[in-house]
């Protein structure tokens, strides 16, 4: 969670979202009196749109749909109303509501609006690359994921495809630094693992997955050959944003039934004392703790943990 950040993080990713947000509304004309060369503001034309995509909709609705205060909006709503672009017909259902629907005016003036949107929007996205466009909605997609109300569960563990094996690097060397306080010879070591696994690995006894969810990836783990009979789990990780799905449990336990399939008689693998969740996974999956030793070799003072899980 961002309050148990230390506050320099936590101030810094403050900042770039709020820089985020300033280039953001400027790039697209937010911050201009009239929203796209209009006579109505940002907030106007999204009550428009609402009105011109739904037809019946409450005060109520769009309120609650835009988290707008519900007397700014009614004397939104009275101003349409007054200039011909809104009309009011009483609900079939409940008599304290009225549903209300854009007049042909209304459709007028919000035409406009619509084409000049589109308009910008493509002449934004036409200016880039394909593969930046894919880039910008990409990223569009996982903000809105990650900071929606209810975001989506639903996940998948696939095989590794070119460039997998450079964000497990990556997001290890990021991650452990940042939750941990590991140094740069913790990036190096899974370096040295994932490289191995990548131009050496046997498909027939060695595997990786990937998890993704929502087309971002958020887990990894793989099984390595340690001997004929030992298969070695590596790699496990879940992104913070992926917490408490089960991803962990369900890649380890995948991670050990192609073990079995593959042969193997017994499972190892290394983690360390301050990894708690990782080690509960462990314990869970069946594997004993089977010997322990201090270590600094990533910086802060840790304890070094082999387990076992016997096929």
């Amino acid at each position: 969670m961002l309050d148990d950040l230390p506050h320099p993080a936590l101030d810094r990713r403050v900042a770039a979202v709020r820089a985020f947000n300033r280039f953001y509304t400027r790039r697209i004309g937010v911050v201009r009196d009239g929203y796209l060369q209009s006579r109505f503001s940002l907030t106007e034309a999204r009550v428009l749109y609402e009105l011109a995509h739904n037809d019946g909709l409450t005060a109520t609705q769009i309120g609650t749909s835009l988290d707008l205060d519900a007397g700014y909006l009614s004397r939104m709503l009275r101003r349409f109303e007054r200039e011909g672009l809104l009309a009011r017909d009483p609900s079939n259902t409940d008599r304290r509501h009225n549903l209300l629907t854009l007049t042909d005016a209304g459709r007028a003036a919000f035409a406009p609006l619509d084409q000049r949107s589109r308009q910008e929007i493509s002449a934004m996205l036409t200016a880039l690359p394909e593969p930046a466009q894919e880039a910008v909605l990409g990223g569009m997609r996982t903000i809105a994921r990650l900071l929606s109300d209810s975001p989506s569960s639903e996940w998948i563990a696939r095989e590794p495809a070119p460039g997998d094996i450079g964000w497990v690097i990556e997001r290890h060397g990021a991650l452990y630094a940042e939750e941990y306080g590991f140094n740069h010879k913790f990036e190096a070591l899974v370096a040295q693992v994932a490289g191995a696994f990548l131009d050496e690995h046997d498909p027939a006894r060695e595997r990786g997955w990937i998890a993704e969810r929502d087309g971002v990836r958020v887990g990894s783990v793989f099984l390595m050959r340690e001997t004929d009979e030992i298969g070695k789990l590596r790699l496990l990780l879940v992104e913070p944003s992926a917490r408490g799905l089960g991803i962990g449990k369900r890649l380890v336990e995948d991670c050990i039934g192609f073990a079995r399939h593959a042969g193997y008689r017994r499972m190892t693998l290394w983690t360390n004392d301050i990894l708690v969740a990782a080690r509960a996974i462990y314990r869970a999956a069946g594997f004993d703790l089977v010997s322990s030793a201090p270590h600094g070799d990533f910086g802060p003072p840790m304890v070094g943990e082999e387990w076992e899980l016997e096929l």
